[in-house]
């Protein structure tokens, strides 16, 4: 087992003192277990306290809502030494404070190539050219004229852990795993748009390109863009956030994240990919070889706790513990999750709870007494086709160190006796 630095080395428990980690797993919790307390002696609850003395601020104090004082903590955050500027950089939504499946609007990772672009939509415009029969340009109020639908999709960024590929780096779950979100989109189908404007039997490819400073292009099959795809204006029911593509942006469901392009102003359709054209490739994964993987646009089936995790310690001591994190695939739904307590030698199978959507994010629990001892915790997704989320000697195994991209490894936590956790791997 490594530590997540040179610089910081982690004493290394006894892996067999883990094979007798005294834990009641599943549902069934200890039978001596109390997870409440007396209320004798408690103040807080038979006492009045000020919240039950005064009146509150109405509701014209706040005309759009925030979270509570006692919440500001929760934030993206970004790793300053990781990109040389800020207009091309991300920031990692929060994950160990998050539960459910949906991720607020206002802590959905960013990513961008040149800074937030700032559209006034009633000026914004999508052209439809290349293959088609008729060239089109849709104003914001042409698009919302379409039949619309509603998706909860996850949108993952291919970096995604991708510095954990030589060992455990980065010390909390927003870290490792938080160029994430998951949202419900709503927006009109690609394929709606791309009927209207008639594709000729050659195109193939379909360039997405955005209205930002960078010109963001990406290429997509036109198989997928008449499949799945969406041209949305809205997440989680209001409009998109600036950061998130406002006015209107791509959702590829399932694929990674830098092909959702955002501030969406031109769809043409070839023949190739316009990477090939240039004799440039986009996002491949560098092999042991010298040789790369080209067009690895799935997001593969993955998982992680977010707590207990580094930035959420276990801070209740012995006793009913809830342990927690999500899972998902770009293949579809999540099948089962199974958790290890002791670095991936005994499994048990966690419980789903939420919606079971497809592309989703899926919320699993595993609830047992903790007894105090040190662990190393797992989890393991399996989606619906039978994918089984490997290890990350696996993973290493297969394709090497050189990538950045792809890496749906099993992430580990050391649970130390005091609660604190700390990134480890075992093998």
């Amino acid at each position: 087992m490594t530590s997540k630095s040179k610089k910081d080395e982690l004493q290394a428990p006894d892996r067999r003192n883990f094979l007798t980690v005294g834990v009641a797993g599943g549902a069934a919790l200890a039978a001596s277990a109390v997870a409440g307390r007396a209320a004798d002696g408690e103040p807080a609850i038979t006492e009045i306290q000020d919240w039950n003395r005064y009146t509150g601020d109405g509701v014209d104090a706040t005309p759009y809502g925030s979270p509570v004082e006692f919440e500001n903590h929760v934030i993206r955050r970004d790793v300053p030494w990781l990109t040389a500027d800020p207009v091309s950089s991300v920031n990692f939504t929060p994950l160990h404070e998050l539960d459910g499946v949906i991720t607020p609007n206002g802590l959905c990772f960013e990513r961008h190539h040149a800074g937030t672009a700032i559209i006034d939509p009633a000026e914004h415009r999508l052209m439809i050219n290349g293959l088609v029969d008729q060239e089109l340009v849709f104003t914001m109020e042409d698009l919302k004229r379409f039949p619309r639908e509603n998706h909860a999709y996850f949108l993952e960024c291919a970096a995604n852990s991708g510095m954990e590929w030589r060992g455990a780096q980065l010390n909390g779950c927003q870290f490792t795993h938080g160029m994430i979100h998951n949202v419900m989109y709503t927006g009109v189908t690609l394929r709606h748009l791309l009927e209207e404007a008639g594709v000729k039997p050659e195109g193939q490819w379909l360039l997405a390109e955005g209205a930002d400073a960078s010109a963001m292009t990406r290429s997509i099959p036109m198989e997928k863009a008449l499949d799945d795809c969406l041209v949305a204006f809205k997440m989680n029911g209001e409009a998109l956030r600036a950061e998130q593509g406002y006015p209107v942006r791509l959702v590829v469901p399932g694929w990674e994240g830098n092909m959702w392009v955002k501030w969406l102003r031109r769809l043409e359709v070839g023949d190739m990919p316009w990477a090939q054209r240039e004799e440039t490739s986009k996002y491949t994964d560098l092999l042991p070889d010298g040789k790369a993987r080209m067009h690895t646009w799935v997001m593969d089936v993955k998982s992680v706790i977010t707590n207990p995790s580094p930035q959420a310690p276990l801070t209740h001591g012995k006793g009913p513990t809830v342990l927690t994190g999500v899972a998902w695939s770009g293949r579809g739904k999540i099948q089962k999750v199974d958790v290890s307590l002791d670095g991936g030698r005994n499994w048990q199978e966690a419980r789903i709870s939420g919606p079971s959507m497809s592309k989703s994010m899926h919320r699993f629990y595993f609830d047992f007494d903790w007894d105090g001892s040190e662990l190393l915790i797992q989890s393991r997704a399996m989606d619906e086709e039978g994918y089984v989320q490997p290890t990350k000697d696996a993973l290493r195994a297969e394709r090497g160190e050189n990538s950045i991209y792809h890496n749906n490894g099993i992430q580990t936590w050391h649970i130390k006796s005091d609660g604190t956790a700390e990134n480890v791997e075992v093998s």
